[in-house]
């Protein structure tokens, strides 16, 4: 399974009675395979994944495997309150032909290592497919830490881990550990060249949903040591990315997606749309990136 490059965590977009709108999901795939990314994450934390119920979820899964199997690699993600149920989601994506899952620690229970250990030892196990683990503790409630990293990094099927902490420290010192056959992927949007500088190689992006020529732009730059056009390419994005990570990154995803050329429908509740200066501030500045 080949996660180097810029996979997309790619949005769920709604029609204007709030369903699934699977002939824009249809394009968006197509669109941003044709944008260079290495791979599409299907029900991620940008997919809104938590408000589908489980027909949608399989139509999601179903449209996304449908148009990008065979050309770039297939992630699901199957993140659950339950370990079990994360395994039974792991099994729906095997069937589907994705080639690898996503998976956090879970979320609300709040487990100690040695039950995050458990629950990932468990799923691996079970499901027999790569597994990249996401360390997002402000999502999840706690962070997967550097020895349970080490530990499960042995694991044949747990291939790396997407670290969204937000800590370049504890991310540099995975890097610097060099666990074999492991990745670390860069999962914060404002720290994509540091990540690349030390090493990694994939960088699973929500903002990709809105910059898939520049984030693949900045890894090729970076593949090729050209450390001057990452920084450039960064700096023109960066404040709409900053604008992202300070809040409502959700709605701005679909806001901006594809530059903001695609109406991608609303967010579902607990989230909501923001007002329209608001929205109209962050085009401006997409617009600038542009």
């Amino acid at each position: 399974m080949n996660i180097h490059g810029i996979l997309v965590p790619i949005i769920t977009p709604f029609d204007d009675q709030g369903q699934v709108n699977t002939a824009l999901l249809r394009e968006l795939v197509r669109r941003f395979i044709e944008k260079g990314v290495a791979g599409i994450v299907a029900c991620g934390t940008t997919g809104e994944y938590y408000t589908l119920s489980p027909d949608e979820r399989q139509q999601v899964m179903s449209t996304i495997a449908a148009e990008a199997r065979g050309k770039v690699t297939l992630i699901a993600g199957i993140n659950s309150l339950s370990t079990d149920h994360s395994i039974e989601l792991a099994r729906q994506a095997k069937d589907m032909g994705y080639e690898g899952l996503m998976l956090s620690a879970n979320p609300y229970s709040l487990p100690g290592q040695e039950g995050i250990i458990a629950h990932f030892e468990k799923v691996a196990d079970a499901a027999g497919m790569p597994i990249i683990m996401y360390n997002f503790p402000a999502r999840v409630g706690v962070n997967i830490e550097f020895d349970t990293v080490a530990h499960l990094a042995r694991h044949p099927h747990i291939v790396g881990i997407k670290e969204s902490s937000g800590n370049f420290s504890q991310a540099l010192r995975m890097l610097q550990a060099r666990f074999d056959n492991f990745e670390v992927v860069c999962g914060c949007d404002d720290q994509p060249v540091d990540f690349f500088f030390w090493g990694a190689r994939s960088w699973i992006a929500g903002a990709a949903n809105v910059f898939p020529d520049e984030q693949v732009a900045i890894y090729q730059a970076a593949v090729a040591g050209d450390w001057d056009s990452a920084r450039n390419i960064m700096s023109r994005i960066y404040p709409a990315i900053l604008s992202m990570e300070s809040q409502d990154y959700n709605p701005k995803a679909k806001i901006g997606c594809l530059k903001g050329t695609v109406a991608a429908g609303s967010v579902r509740l607990p989230l909501t749309d923001i007002s329209q200066e608001d929205k109209d501030a962050f085009l401006a500045l997409v617009k600038q990136a542009g």
